[in-house]
């Protein structure tokens, strides 16, 4: 990748919700294995919660394999399992707890994405500490987000230059299907960075999965498949502070 930009590549990644639940498992795993347009899928994942009864046996053994398809990634539910966005508690110790949890188990993550595209200060810090890229800066602002909600904002990998002078390699996430397919269709097709994602629960609905593969397919024909660590770390900009990405600005 040395000498070229983001613009030639592509990253895929999925949020994995439901590794427990068989059928949407069968269909994800399928799909790490065929690799539409050729693309890898780093597979996002959320951790088991023992308060659900969440057995931490059968989502090692469902992990382990997705990592040995694609890259792997730690993606937090800062509530709950069904909820993204915190409600209460401190988002950095779940980073922190959470981190530890998979590497102590073998685990070896690179990829994270707060839930809800939720993140603050320390938990970019904590992100750095664990030597994570991060996906949660967005391109564009999350539609549901209430006025207010924190997130972080980039269009194109970047350092962040942490308060604690630490930093923070990220790779945005830049294009949901339906966005992607949208800019597919124009003559100039999508600009810039391309890192799509999608959720491991929209491969139970027909029409969302024949989108999804049709859509990588087209995307092949426009952009080569890229190591989105690779691409994180590549970028030779100038860092940019944190405070300058977070989403409302500070006063």
């Amino acid at each position: 990748m040395e000498g070229t930009g983001p613009e030639r590549y592509a990253v895929v990644s999925c949020h994995v919700e439901r590794l427990l639940d068989d059928e949407v498992w069968a269909r994800y795993r399928r799909l790490l294995a065929r690799r539409p347009g050729g693309f890898p899928v780093a597979s996002l994942l959320r951790p088991p919660d023992p308060a659900f009864g969440e057995d931490e046996q059968r989502w090692l053994e469902r992990a382990r394999e997705a990592a040995r398809l694609g890259p792997l990634g730690h993606h937090a539910h800062w509530t709950a399992p069904d909820h993204a966005r915190p409600t209460a508690g401190d988002p950095v110790e779940r980073v922190r707890s959470e981190g530890a949890w998979l590497h102590e188990r073998g685990l070896q993550p690179s990829l994270f994405c707060g839930g809800g595209w939720y993140t603050d200060r320390e938990v970019a810090e904590a992100c750095a500490a664990l030597g994570y890229v991060d996906c949660t800066p967005r391109a564009e602002r999350p539609a549901y987000l209430d006025d207010g909600a924190p997130w972080a904002q980039l269009d194109a990998p970047r350092t962040l230059a942490l308060p604690s002078g630490m930093q923070l390699a990220t790779l945005p996430t830049t294009h949901s299907i339906g966005s992607l397919a949208r800019a597919l269709a124009t003559a100039a097709g999508p600009e810039g960075l391309v890192h799509v994602y999608f959720h491991d629960t929209d491969l139970l609905d027909r029409r969302r999965r024949l989108a999804l593969e049709a859509v990588l397919r087209l995307l092949r024909l426009r952009r080569a498949p890229a190591d989105g660590v690779t691409l994180a770390r590549a970028t030779t900009a100038a860092p940019l502070e944190w405070e300058s990405v977070v989403r409302p600005e500070r006063p």
